[in-house]
């Protein structure tokens, strides 16, 4: 695993206002303190939390990403522990047993160093806190699925920035764990059952270019008796932008030929009229 991978995003610019959400002395009256207790240390500590009903959801996009306004849950979905750096998405935190409770202990409380989080998280210490959480998840070789959500969620913080790079590379470890998690773990996977994670996979494919093989998943949603007709209009939207995608690189090759052979005979014509 590269060490990029766990790099700090740089500082950004990022305005807020792409999104609708509010600036950051108001969006502090939609938080308050929930007290959480380390399964690692056994420290007690606060984890920001978003009230009910406080965010909006703008749209969601064919991957599951959700833009939000007002404030975005997104940059609250990873609890730390101050005191030994134990850090994982808030629904996995306290899933933790004894053996991995030692790893950790071992291998990221003795190189901890305290954080003073603000109030209000932004994007960047969203991103943090995210690699943060996948750096623990590698420490105790949590499953490939644990790994896959957070992977996605790093490419849709990346999204939000508009960074395509950063995006792409997390999009595919994220396409890279859900496929290891499809083949060796139990359904449901992430809440989703068989159908919604085989098109979130191919979904995956699509955004990282590899649309054959996107094509292929799709295909076994669709000619399943099982899969619901939800995401059965999900994946025929999906396979209606890829043959589109084809078509257009078909023509674009097919143009490309033709200049190709143009430029050959115009060739063969000057060498025969010198």
């Amino acid at each position: 695993m590269s060490k990029e991978i766990f790099s700090q995003p740089e500082n950004s610019d990022y305005k807020n206002g792409l999104n609708g959400l509010w600036e950051k002395d108001k969006q502090k009256s939609l938080l308050y303190n929930k007290k959480i207790i380390c399964p690692v240390c056994n420290s007690s500590f606060n984890a920001r939390a978003i009230k009910k009903s406080s965010y909006r959801i703008i749209k969601r996009d064919s991957d599951f990403f959700i833009r939000y306004s007002i404030i975005n849950p997104y940059f609250y979905d990873v609890w730390v522990c101050d005191s030994c750096g134990y850090a994982a998405i808030k629904n996995d935190f306290e899933h933790l047993n004894d053996y991995d409770t030692d790893i950790i202990k071992e291998k990221i409380s003795s190189k901890w160093h305290s954080k003073n989080y603000p109030e209000v998280y932004d994007i960047d210490l969203a991103i943090q806190r995210y690699k943060l959480s996948l750096l623990n998840y590698y420490t105790i070789d949590a499953r490939a699925s644990k790994k896959a959500m957070n992977f996605l969620k790093i490419a849709w913080m990346y999204r939000l920035k508009e960074d395509t790079k950063n995006e792409m590379n997390f999009l595919i470890q994220a396409l890279d764990n859900f496929n290891d998690a499809y083949y060796n773990e139990d359904f449901p996977i992430c809440g989703m059952d068989r159908f919604t994670t085989m098109y979130l996979i191919g979904e995956l494919m699509r955004r990282t270019g590899k649309e054959e093989d996107s094509l292929i998943w799709f295909s076994q949603v669709l000619t399943s008796t099982m899969a619901s007709s939800k995401i059965k209009n999900m994946v025929r939207d999906q396979k209606d932008l890829i043959k589109d995608s084809l078509n257009d690189k078909s023509l674009d090759g097919e143009q490309s030929q033709n200049i190709s052979k143009e430029n050959k005979t115009h060739g063969l014509f000057m060498k025969f009229h010198k």
